[in-house]
């Protein structure tokens, strides 16, 4: 196989991985142009369509989809190889510095930060958590998480969960006394739990979607928070509805403890990716890392 043969199948991932020729050329650091080129050059060669564009998306076809899953085992095997030459000559060591936020930092970081640092003994990951964007070269970050959506984009980024569905739930207690609403338009006559965005100031727009037809609703309430563990216990002591990350609710759900709603209304959104400036060398330990806290569908 020729080199750019090669080089157009990798772009071909990270483009079919992140659905978007934008964020995919930030990535691979070209013109988007020049990306565009290299995946209609690839579809030629192999004479089958392999991408789906429209004006504000691109996602792979069946035979895309399929290279994919061919592709993937591969690649992912280069790159270990790769992060294996560069650490055979030493145990990793150094500090690993990553800003996040609360949500990410407990359902993302930690079920990984365990087995990572058992081991890589010489390896310190320093965690600093909070929810407004961090410019992560001046503060001296290695790497940021925040969801996909709000990354800027010419940082590098890798994909390092599954798309992240919110829940909107209440108690029994409250559902007592307030009817179950049925569209989003019926929260308007519900005691809502707002949260207050550090990155902006401003409240939460909750994020409403259903068939690909998405809503932000401005809900109305006695009671505004700004941490996500203070949310789930007002709305565990009755205190009125919330939007929160399904997987924090979940468990309360199946005990019965909240009720969801609107549920049909709850379509998923672009999960968590960790990034990285664009720099040609990359720690060993980072590099370890990412590869330890990397998404595989």
């Amino acid at each position: 196989m020729k080199r750019d043969e090669l080089n157009d199948l990798a772009a071909f991932i990270i483009v079919a991985e992140e659905k978007s020729f934008t964020r995919a050329a930030a990535k691979l650091g070209i013109s988007i142009s020049g990306l565009s080129r290299s995946m209609r050059s690839l579809e030629e060669k192999l004479q089958i369509r392999l991408l789906s564009r429209t004006t504000r998306s691109v996602s792979p076809t069946e035979a895309g989809e399929n290279l994919l899953r061919s592709l993937r085992p591969a690649f992912h095997e280069i790159e270990r190889g790769l992060l294996n030459i560069k650490t055979s000559s030493g145990r990793l060591s150094g500090t690993i510095r990553i800003t996040t936020n609360k949500h990410a930092a407990a359902a993302i970081l930690w079920p990984v930060i365990p087995r990572f640092l058992s081991s890589h003994s010489e390896v310190k990951i320093e965690i600093a958590v909070a929810d407004e964007l961090v410019d992560i070269v001046s503060s001296k970050f290695d790497a940021g998480i925040r969801l996909g959506e709000k990354i800027d984009k010419d940082m590098i980024a890798v994909r390092i969960s599954p798309d992240v569905r919110p829940a909107i739930v209440a108690t029994p207690n409250y559902f007592r006394s307030h009817s179950r609403p049925k569209n989003p338009t019926e929260l308007s006559g519900h005691n809502c739990i707002n949260y207050r965005m550090a990155s902006s100031g401003g409240l939460y727009a909750w994020e409403l979607k259903k068939n690909g037809q998405a809503h932000r609703v401005r809900v109305e309430g006695t009671l505004i928070v700004n941490d996500i563990d203070l949310l789930l216990h007002a709305t565990l002591t009755d205190h009125g509805i919330a939007w929160c990350p399904e997987d924090v609710v979940i468990p309360y759900i199946k005990t019965g403890e909240l009720i969801r709603v609107l549920e049909d209304w709850s379509e998923p959104f672009t999960g968590y990716y960790l990034y990285y400036p664009n720099r040609r060398h990359l720690a060993p330990a980072l590099a370890a890392f990412i590869e330890a806290i990397r998404y595989h569908p």
